[in-house]
């Protein structure tokens, strides 16, 4: 099975320390980098851009590169769709970008960012319909969530798959229906199975052959020989998702996820420590470890390629999402090499 590896902002790598990470990477047989999108953060495209030309003496064309997931709402489609074709352009189709609705969720995100209040089923079914047809150099005019009218790109890139964020069961089934892959997130392997089910129940309905539908997912992984250490740093990472409140920005479907999974009860009592005014370390401290456990890894190196297998099972392409324990490169090198895929 292929494994990717995804490098974020948190990490706090300068380019030349990125540039590393991801040449060890390809050494080491992952076979694509991948990159997260959010406003006011790096730029992902730029990102994936480097570290495709940083490693093109290493492997034809670079490696493969990926986004998951750009916030579509907060994007024209054509702005989109002329940026993500660039992008494959450049490296010669080794491209993947990764759609969500990021915030859009949320009237406060909204607000900030003067979008209108739009199902998200229905946008997303929207952007997903328009990108596709402006990518495979179709005239697109599309009068819905969004408007276009005979819009249409100058040029013909490569092939350009799209993935859509998906948590929910409805979200899940419109991946199945219209994207090329589905791209999970905070998922174990029963987790996985559940998706799975509804991204085929959507691609049948679709008349699409469900197995075309590619799943994807970040495997979170913190690796130090003080497991006490490793495990609150995937707690840290885990934040703010776990301690969503019904409504609070970007988080309503991980509020209802987690709960899915039977940890309504520590997410409360969390958050009630939250309000109390609890500091991040203390409130890290009380991130349940089975909950950690279930999704990601944290631990020795000698556990985390077992680990990672485990959680694995049933995704098409698992993702290595590097949680360092401390600061600069060593401890991202240091989990790369436990993972790695030619060991």
């Amino acid at each position: 099975m292929p494994i990717g590896v995804g490098f974020d902002p948190s990490l706090a790598l300068s380019w030349d320390e990125q540039r590393e990470a991801v040449r060890e990477a390809v050494r080491l047989g992952y076979t694509s980098a991948w990159a997260p999108s959010w406003p006011g953060g790096q730029d992902a495209f730029l990102t994936c851009e480097r570290w495709s030309s940083g490693t093109r003496d290493l492997v034809e064309g670079g490696i493969e590169t990926g986004i998951l997931v750009v916030p579509a709402p907060l994007w024209t489609p054509m702005t989109l769709a002329t940026i993500a074709a660039t992008a494959s352009d450049q490296s010669g189709g080794r491209f993947v970008l990764g759609i969500g609705t990021g915030g859009t969720i949320h009237p406060t995100f909204r607000r900030t960012y003067g979008l209108a209040e739009v199902p998200p089923i229905e946008q997303m079914r929207d952007q997903l319909v328009a990108l596709r047809g402006l990518l495979a150099g179709e005239t697109v005019t599309r009068e819905a969530t969004l408007i276009l009218r005979g819009a249409r790109l100058a040029f013909r890139p490569p092939r350009v798959p799209l993935y859509l964020g998906a948590l929910g069961p409805r979200m899940l089934r419109l991946a199945g229906e219209a994207a090329d892959g589905t791209a999970l997130n905070w998922c174990g392997p029963d987790e996985v199975a559940w998706s799975r089910r509804r991204i085929v129940e959507g691609a049948r309905a679709a008349g699409r052959d469900p197995a075309a539908v590619r799943v994807v997912e970040y495997v979170r992984v913190a690796v130090d020989d003080d497991v006490d250490l490793a495990r609150r740093a995937l707690a840290r990472s885990a934040l703010p998702y776990v301690l969503a409140r019904e409504g609070e920005v970007r988080n309503v479907g991980y509020r209802r996820h987690f709960e899915r999974m039977g940890f309504e009860e520590a997410l409360k009592e969390l958050a009630e420590r939250r309000d109390r005014g609890a500091s991040t370390d203390e409130l890290a401290e009380h991130v349940p470890a089975a909950l950690l456990s279930r999704v990601g890894y944290f631990g020795p190196a000698a556990g985390a390629a077992e680990a990672f297998r485990r959680l694995s099972h049933g995704l098409d392409l698992p993702i290595l999402r590097v949680v360092a324990v401390g600061r600069g490169l060593a401890p991202v090198l240091a989990t790369i090499r436990a993972l790695a895929p030619s060991a």
